[in-house]
């Protein structure tokens, strides 16, 4: 689901009304709400209360002067309106608090279904897309509802009463708070900025586009040749960039000397994708034949005229940045990069970038990349970042699994009537996994597909998943349980959760580990058993493997943000520039002493860093969270703690690992055991 709708919906919360709504559309807002208007407030309101509540009433104050507006009022009528809605008495204020949650249900889990509907021509095949379905797909039905809810003073309702902790208050005071104490900090982030209803607007605007142009980035690999005419995979295959790129690699480390020479031709295809001398006629188009590694375009066997697509991949990721830069000024965290770290992610991209230095400069990593070396009885290539050799399937034969999925799952019909059984299968109870299966639902999707939570309880979450005419293929199947892994998470934190304001995880990196905990086990699924005794060693590689692959990825993305920032007024040209220099930096510095080969642009082929803007860190600590969840439910009854796990709800991130595992996050567990399993393997 597009990311930024849920930044959106964050903010959409509510209390009583306490002023009818001013036309102040001429007038220019301003904050005008002094230091000593701040206090001379304080000290009516606990004049009137007692000093009992006088941390809660000086934070509260505090925090609603900070959104007051002049549109708002006066000093004198905020001083009032903050005297009259003071809530002191602890049973009123759990009682306000209950009925903020069930309207911020209602009306959250309402414009997302709203959302959900208006970009269904967009994500599924529903027909021709038109210009008019990409317009009411970019439509937010919510964009004016965070300024209405400052208009009627509901935002500081909620604002005064129930106040913004900031994330090392959280940190520190959590330790103590109960789940109320929890749940009232989550609604106390809700109003914590104020951004005008267009700049929102223009985000949604802007990242629906993003996802049209990702979700239409199809390569026809039968289309793919040589200088002598020969053809390099089945005439009908068609693969979304990246997703179906990369995996297409990983699908042939089973077929040895012909296998590399497949390798190598995807890797050319995302070498011009990076660097834009793509031939734009052969993006999403079958008319046409061509060879990636000369560039040259036929048509019916003779080489033809084909300009490049012009750095538009580069253009989008400049549209976002500018979108989302508008956002700056109005709030606490005035940059996209604090937003998505400090804010959402609630750890400090410094603090990131520190771990992702330490992890990839770790020495476990060259004895990892030589045991690869000895399993595949060459010199690693730049597409080994995603070697798919440590896992069960890796000795499998992709037909094979392709014949098991495709039988299986000929629909999204067949794949939705088979949830619960896969569920009874993890180890869910029969009812549980019946309740389960019946709130989620399973949709053909245009892209890769992805998973769609409900927002309120009697809505469904859906799982979109691409299944050709043919059936799914095992890609497809893998991805699927990947997104139906996710899809349990949102059902059961949300319909399982004991406060509202707490639904969900503490950020989309426990989402996505959570999510992979499903994925890999998609072979059981199938019934596929691995009897191997080195089963568990073997896990433990392709984890680190795998997290050093991502690390790289997501350190481009945020340093390619960092480097936005530093050059706001930087053209796609520009940038084109910038992310491919930026993409062979880190590759030297942390790749190219473990694969002995420089200067490679590969980081940069993720198409999350155009339609999910500062996202991919949330993979890379996804990987370590799920390697933490996993070692625990190594002695664990999976589905039992699945359960517990997934009820402990939008924490911060550390106190939900606290709670679930008694550890913090860390990559000190992965990196010892990955040591121990290449001693193991070899």
């Amino acid at each position: 689901m597009n990311k930024l709708w849920f930044l959106f919906l964050s903010l959409f919360l509510f209390a009583a009304c306490d002023q009818p709504i001013k036309n102040n559309d001429q007038m220019k807002e301003v904050a005008n709400i002094k230091a000593t208007t701040v206090k001379s407030t304080i000290t009516a309101i606990i004049s009137q209360y007692g000093n009992a509540n006088e941390d809660d009433v000086s934070r509260g104050v505090k925090h609603a002067a900070s959104l007051w507006r002049n549109v708002d009022g006066s000093e004198d009528d905020f001083k009032s309106f903050c005297v009259r809605n003071f809530i002191a008495d602890s049973n009123q204020k759990a009682l306000t608090f209950e009925k903020i949650s069930r309207n911020m249900e209602i009306l959250k889990g309402h414009f997302n279904k709203i959302s959900l509907e208006l970009q269904r021509p967009l994500h599924e095949p529903m027909g021709e897309t038109l210009q008019i379905d990409e317009a009411f797909g970019a439509y937010s039905a919510g964009a004016h509802m965070i300024e209405d809810m400052y208009h009627n003073k509901l935002a500081f309702t909620i604002a005064l009463n129930y106040p913004y902790y900031k994330l090392k208050e959280k940190e520190k005071l959590g330790k103590e708070w109960t789940r109320q104490q929890w749940a009232y900090a989550r609604l106390g982030d809700v109003f914590t900025a104020r951004i005008p209803a267009e700049i929102l607007q223009e985000v949604s605007a802007v990242s629906s586009a993003s996802e049209m142009y990702i979700a239409n980035y199809n390569i026809h690999m039968g289309h793919l040749t040589d200088g002598s005419g020969n053809q390099f995979f089945p005439e009908d295959m068609v693969l979304l960039s990246h997703w179906n790129l990369r995996d297409e690699i990983k699908s042939h480390y089973s077929k040895g000397e012909k296998g590399v020479e497949s390798q190598a031709m995807v890797y050319e295809v995302m070498k011009r994708i990076v660097d834009q001398s793509i031939p734009k006629k052969v993006i999403n188009n079958p008319q046409y034949d061509w060879d990636p590694v000369t560039n040259i375009v036929y048509q019916d066997g003779n080489a033809i005229e084909a300009s490049p697509e012009g750095n538009e991949r580069y253009q989008q990721i400049i549209n976002n940045f500018h979108a989302m830069r508008a956002m700056d000024e109005y709030t606490p965290l005035n940059t996209a990069v604090k937003r998505a770290f400090a804010g959402g992610m609630e750890i400090t991209q410094s603090d990131a970038e520190k771990l992702f230095v330490k992890f990839m400069s770790s020495k476990e990593l060259k004895k990892v990349a030589e045991l690869i070396k000895v399993r595949l009885g060459r010199d690693l290539k730049p597409w080994d970042i995603w070697y798919d050799g440590f896992k069960a399937r890796s000795s499998i034969n992709e037909e094979s699994l392709n014949a098991i999925t495709q039988k299986r799952y000929p629909n999204a019909l067949a794949f939705d009537n088979d949830l619960e059984n896969m569920l009874i299968t993890l180890g869910f109870s029969k009812q549980k996994s019946k309740f389960l299966a019946e709130r989620i639902d399973v949709d053909p999707a245009k892209g890769s597909g992805h998973a769609w939570g409900a927002s309120m309880k009697g809505d469904v979450a859906h799982l979109r998943t691409r299944i050709p005419a043919t059936g799914m293929d095992y890609k497809g199947y893998n991805i699927a349980v990947h997104e139906f892994g996710h899809n349990v998470e949102q059902t059961i934190s949300l319909y399982d959760m004991d406060y509202y304001m707490l639904n969900g995880v503490p950020n989309t990196a426990f989402t996505e580990a959570l999510a992979f905990i499903f994925q890999k086990r998609d072979l059981e699924l199938l019934g596929i058993n691995n009897e191997n005794p080195q089963k568990e060693a073997l896990q433990v590689l392709d984890n680190f493997w795998s997290t050093y692959e991502i690390m790289g990825v997501s350190l481009l993305d945020q340093r390619m943000w960092n480097w936005l920032y530093a050059n706001p007024n930087a053209t796609a040209d520009q940038l084109a520039v910038a992310v491919q220099e930026l993409a062979k930096e880190i590759w030297n510095e942390f790749y190219a002493p473990v694969f002995g080969i420089k200067d490679q642009p590969i980081l940069a082929i993720y198409s999350h860093m155009i339609n999910s803007p500062i996202y991919l860190s949330n993979y890379a600590f996804g990987h370590l969270i799920q390697f933490q969840v996993e070692q625990y439910l190594l002695t664990a009854d999976f589905a039992k703690e699945v359960e517990r796990l997934y009820r402990i709800g939008c924490i911060t991130p550390n106190a939900w690992m606290q709670e679930g595992l008694k550890e913090d996050i860390s990559i000190n567990s992965i990196i010892k055991q990955a040591g121990m399993a290449v001693k193991e393997v070899s």
